[in-house]
């Protein structure tokens, strides 16, 4: 019998392994810009991406600034995280017209993280004789320092999920769990920024019923007068754009008119005049932005022990909400998102940002529809919309300065309009699913009562016993033949079904 040999290669062992090919599949599906940017139809997309850019950049500039202090960070790092990771996405993101950035809900995630491991209390004033003086400096920079650890560790957290194709989790936050997990956070932040419309200090209060403590028993009539005017403003405005979207080319930019209108008002008269008029009567300003950008600066790790529960949680949050709106755009525009290389694009955002004193961001729906509705077709808007930020931070930061405070807690106000509007949800969910509407309750109360991170763990345990609940009562029905048709329905419904 003849000898027969075999001859075994490595390529026939593992035919896919090395195909140049597969290595290319690879790398554009690791950097999505690969796959569009070199088929960009500059004529056909360039005019509407530049618009849309600068429309969201100049929404990004006031936003950027009101969030930090959600973030219980100073106003400047706001502008940080409207820069670095938004560039990052326009590399790896999947997505081509959500808005990435500073976002209400996380920023405040993160201000009560802040505020729990750096209080007031642990930086008194030495060297005065009054009690209960703060050292703001050293607060503030602690406070930056456990921002930036957390958002490092949520980058991390979301990068690890991505490689191990965890996008998946997202499914498991229902809809209504995140539309009343939001509508409390919304609570949250309207009532954090009392304070800074009436023009007084009190302590930041943070975990279960911290809705609750309200302590305002005075008012800086000026700073209140200030707030409303500019919420009134910003209100109508946004009734303009929403009445005349079809009519008006791009949406009126009324946060950047509120800001720059301001701040040129006080600069063109004198900076020093603008100070000693906002000391004359107490109202309180953004102060001192630095101008350029930042070093790199190595997190501090010893803080991650104290972090890993609100990092998880926030990670899974941040991630919730950009691949929501990004398959909604996704869906209306007709090409797909992955949503594993989501989570990985916003780990890298996160986490690569982070040495650069960033914050965690994830997608704002106000600036991804503005991006949306004023021509943007790519995230080449996004990264043009960047560079506006960039030209801020570099050269003209100082314009902002003599901001009050009160008009960034006005931006914050108007903006959380929407997420107002959620609580329509509950009679559409009366009328089609009292399961649904159960989970969006108790999503609502459980995150206004015991905080978002407590309210969150709650809703997540109770959305996975309706599941449970579900599966062992499924809703069984007896169908019969309409007659004279193949149609099949329930004999309860039709009486004159055979």
């Amino acid at each position: 019998m003849p000898e027969i040999k075999t001859l075994i290669t490595f390529n026939s062992l593992f035919p896919h392994s090395c195909s140049s090919e597969r290595a290319k599949s690879a790398i554009f599906s690791f950097l999505p810009i690969l796959s569009w940017l070199p088929s960009y139809p500059v004529k056909e997309y360039l005019f509407g991406d530049i618009v849309s850019g600068l429309s969201t950049g100049v929404m990004q500039l006031p936003q950027g600034l009101a969030y930090a202090m959600l973030a219980a960070v100073p106003p400047v790092y706001g502008l940080y995280s409207s820069f670095y990771p938004v560039l990052l996405y326009t590399l790896f993101g999947t997505s081509r017209h959500i808005s990435m950035g500073t976002f209400a809900v996380i920023s405040l995630m993160i201000g009560g993280v802040a505020v729990r491991e750096a209080p007031d209390s642990m930086f008194p004033l030495n060297g005065t004789n009054v009690t209960g003086l703060v050292d703001f400096e050293a607060r503030d920079a602690r406070r930056v320092q456990v921002a930036v650890a957390l958002t490092t560790l949520v980058g991390l957290i979301q990068l690890f999920l991505g490689v191990l194709r965890f996008g998946f989790v997202a499914i498991y936050l229902a809809e209504p769990l995140v539309r009343g997990f939001t509508t409390a956070a919304a609570i949250h932040v309207f009532v954090s920024q009392l304070k800074y419309l009436f023009g007084v200090k009190t302590k930041r209060f943070s975990g279960p019923l911290s809705v609750l403590y309200v302590n305002i028993t005075s008012t800086n009539v000026t700073t209140l007068i200030v707030g409303l005017v500019c919420i009134v403003f910003l209100y109508s405005v946004k009734d303009v754009n929403e009445r005349f979207k079809k009519k008006l080319p791009i949406p009126i930019p009324g946060e950047i008119i509120v800001v720059r209108g301001y701040s040129l008002v006080i600069v063109s008269t004198g900076v020093s005049y603008g100070m000693a008029l906002f000391e004359n009567y107490q109202v309180d300003i953004v102060g001192s932005i630095p101008v350029g950008l930042l070093p790199p600066v190595i997190p501090d790790f010893t803080l991650f022990p104290n972090l890993v529960a609100d990092a998880v949680a926030i990670a899974v949050v941040g991630f919730s909400m950009g691949i929501s709106l990004a398959k909604i755009f996704a869906l209306k525009y007709g090409y797909s998102v992955d949503g594993n290389q989501e989570m990985i694009a916003l780990g890298l955002c996160n986490f690569a940002s982070s040495f650069f004193q960033t914050f965690v961001i994830t997608s704002s729906m106000s600036r991804s529809l503005v991006q949306e509705s004023t021509g943007g077709k790519t995230q080449i808007a996004g990264l043009l919309g960047s560079l506006l930020v960039l030209l801020v931070i570099v050269a003209i930061g100082f314009m902002f300065e003599p901001l009050p405070q009160t008009v960034l807690a006005a931006i914050i106000m108007v903006n959380l309009l929407g997420m107002f509007k959620q609580v329509r949800d509950i009679p559409a969910l009366w009328r089609t699913s009292k399961i649904e509407l159960a989970v969006w309750l108790v999503a609502f109360v459980a995150s206004v009562l015991l905080g978002l991170d407590f309210g969150l763990l709650v809703a997540v345990g109770f959305a996975i016993l309706t599941v449970i609940y579900r599966t062992q009562r499924p809703k069984s029905v007896i169908l019969g033949q309409i007659p004279n048709t193949g149609l099949y329905y329930d004999i309860d419904e039709y009486e004159e079904i055979l």
